[in-house]
């Protein structure tokens, strides 16, 4: 079970005492910040790992609850980390301006996933198991990875002007 839990948890991030949720998404920044500089095609990449993470969370949070763990447990960050790799997979051409894009995304995506408008927030409340977990957290990371693309289009017609 150890290794089931170091993964939940986001490799222990989701045990830090405050902010858990912040900490998981940064944990996944991290993560696609190495494949984004040392993969050839980080887009790609990022995508099967988000997915790899998706159904892997699924599992994993379906065994805990079945197990007797709390439901949606805050320790818990897997989705966290699933969430924010869709964000930046979903930004094209990963290895130009890279930073911006993952401060974009990052920002974008932990926006959806603590706001939780409109089917997100549903999903929050009414499923149940690893769906419910992980489910918002994947509908946050495809809203905030088409936020992140229009603020990112916003940040260069700024930087078009000049501004």
């Amino acid at each position: 079970m150890k290794i089931k839990w170091f993964l939940l948890t986001g490799f222990y991030s989701g045990l830090l005492p405050k902010a858990p949720g912040t900490f998981g998404s940064i944990v996944g920044v991290i993560i696609a910040f190495f494949i984004i500089k040392y993969f050839p095609n980080p887009n790609l990449t990022i995508m099967l790992l988000a997915i790899f993470f998706s159904i892997l969370g699924i599992r994993l949070v379906n065994e805990y609850e079945k197990n007797g763990g709390i439901h949606d447990d805050k320790r818990i960050v897997i989705d966290e980390i699933a969430g924010v790799l869709i964000t930046i997979g979903l930004l094209g051409h990963l290895k130009e301006n890279t930073l911006i894009k993952l401060f974009l995304a990052f920002i974008s995506f932990r926006l959806f996933d603590i706001w939780k408008p409109s089917v997100i927030g549903k999903i929050d409340k009414n499923a149940k198991g690893g769906l419910g977990v992980m489910g918002d957290d994947i509908l946050a990371g495809i809203f905030g990875g088409i936020f992140a693309g229009i603020l990112y289009i916003g940040y260069l017609k700024l930087k078009q002007l000049g501004i």
